[in-house]
């Protein structure tokens, strides 16, 4: 018999109908046109006049409509990031996604002594090399905000050096001001070989951030249209978190941190149309008994999916979120629970640059073990979200009758299918321990924080980047340190 080859249905998390979607853009637009953003930025201001906003109050911008549709229009619909050897590495649209780690963390969990520690500049080496091991984390951020470096005005170039040379996937970046920006590129630039090849292979993206509710500093303006005149891809979510510098409420938390990411928007396609911004505020919860912004929630995974449904229905712009991060201070079962939370979530709902994955302590505390973890459980979501397919081969009549041919000693354990199919069909892990427990206690009684602290040390003890940073150009990155030292 023979079957027609089903397509695969991928499960999909949707939160919000087109109706809905419509609504919260129109009262984004509403807040653009009737109270606009306080613009800081002296030439980000006469742009936006100049281009049809009207100014108010000194610094306040009104957006009218018609300029966000307009940058809407020439922000393109695809990303495509290239590793650091000029390899594709990352396509950022529709329901592709990709995990990472996050930045300037303030302390790290010690591998050695498991003890929550201030950050220091080796750390982001570390972690670099950890992500450049892991197959299920793509791209690297500085996850620390290190002290003891020479020069701590240049934290981020710095931080940017150290994850060069550890890894050769993607980066995200932070930078400060415009002058850390011109640092950072010209140290890019030097890894890529040129500017022209930077330009076409773009291997990081900046991420800045506005500060709710709708102001612009100058610095982070500065940063937007470094970035938009270099065309790096950009991210600028907001802290337009419910409660804080948001409304409570969802559905106008995410207004607001839409108006504030489209008012970006706007700036950075009038510096230069077409050139690469990926979409998506920050809307997570400030906890009213603790008053910090969780990381745990459920309502930031919420929002995410619901903006992951705005980008189908109505932007087509690739969008940033979060995942596999934790409200926890140590890396147990609330930590595991609330990452897996995230991770599925933003997976189900084709969020496409995930950050934050291996963050403990609402963003306060990194922890290599967490993101060692956090790769196995993107590995099992991904087995998840693949779907079920549905052919001759997975419907496995022969092997059926086969087995049945064999009477008694019929065991589809012993039919070659299985060898075949195994690997594909079902999910192995590699952490996650599923043994007998005589041969678990046996082994040490090891559990899962034991075994990714291990998987982490060897990771960092034998990980071998697979093409080796090229050592003349690593002697001018050298160079350009020391002249800034």
């Amino acid at each position: 018999m023979n079957t027609i080859p089903v397509p695969t249905f991928q499960p999909r998390l949707r939160v919000f109908s087109r109706a809905q979607a419509l609504s919260v853009h129109s009262a984004a637009l509403e807040i653009l046109e009737k109270t606009g953003v306080k613009m800081e930025h002296a030439g980000a201001r006469k742009l936006l006049v100049d281009n049809g906003a009207r100014l108010y109050d000194d610094e306040w911008v009104r957006i009218p409509a018609y300029m966000t549709e307009n940058a809407l229009s020439t922000a393109p619909r695809q990303i495509l990031m290239y590793d650091q050897q000029g390899r594709k590495a990352m396509d950022l649209r529709d329901d592709n996604f990709y995990y990472g780690t996050g930045s300037d963390t303030t302390f790290t969990l010690d591998l050695e002594s498991g003890q929550r520690r201030t950050c220091t500049l080796q750390d982001i080496g570390r972690f670099a090399k950890l992500v450049d091991g892991l197959p299920n984390v793509s791209f690297a951020m500085s996850m620390s905000n290190p002290k003891d470096i020479p020069k701590i005005d240049m934290v981020y170039l710095y931080a940017f050096n150290e994850m060069v040379r550890n890894t050769n996937k993607p980066l995200v970046f932070i930078a400060d001001r415009k002058e850390d920006m011109a640092l950072i590129h010209k140290l890019a630039c030097l890894v890529a070989g040129d500017e022209e090849t930077l330009r076409r292979k773009p291997f990081l993206l900046n991420y800045s951030e506005a500060i709710s509710p709708l102001r612009f500093p100058e610095n982070v303006v500065d940063r937007l249209m470094f970035c938009a005149e270099k065309e790096i891809p950009l991210c600028l979510p907001s802290g337009s978190n419910a409660g804080g510098g948001s409304p409570v409420t969802l559905a106008g938390a995410m207004a607001l941190g839409i108006a504030e990411n489209l008012a970006g928007l706007v700036i950075h396609q009038l510096t230069q149309p077409g050139a690469p911004f990926l979409f998506g505020p920050n809307v997570s919860a400030l906890d009213m008994k603790s008053v910090v912004v969780s990381y745990g929630c459920p309502e930031w995974s919420l929002t995410q999916a619901a903006l992951a449904d705005m980008r189908d229905e109505l932007y087509g712009l690739p969008i940033w979120s979060f995942g596999g991060a934790s409200d926890a201070k140590v890396v147990d079962a609330q930590a595991g629970a609330e990452a897996m939370f995230s991770i599925i979530t933003a997976m189900l709902s084709r969020c496409n640059l995930i950050h934050d994955v291996g963050y403990l302590e609402y963003g306060s505390t990194s922890s290599l073990e967490m993101v060692t973890i956090a790769d196995e459980l993107i590995a099992m979501s991904r087995h998840f979200t693949s779907g079920i397919p549905v052919n001759d081969e997975t419907l496995a009549l022969e092997a059926l009758q086969r087995v049945k041919a064999a009477g008694s000693k019929g065991i589809f354990l012993m039919d070659d299918h299985t060898f075949e199919n195994f690997s594909s069909a079902l999910f192995q892990p590699e952490l996650l321990d599923r043994s007998r427990f005589d041969t678990w206690k046996s082994e040490g009684e090891r559990d899962l924080y034991r075994r990714s602290n291990e998987k982490a040390r060897d990771i960092l003890n034998e990980h071998k980047l697979d093409i080796e940073k090229d050592a003349s150009m690593l002697k001018e990155i050298d160079k350009l340190l020391n002249s800034i030292s």
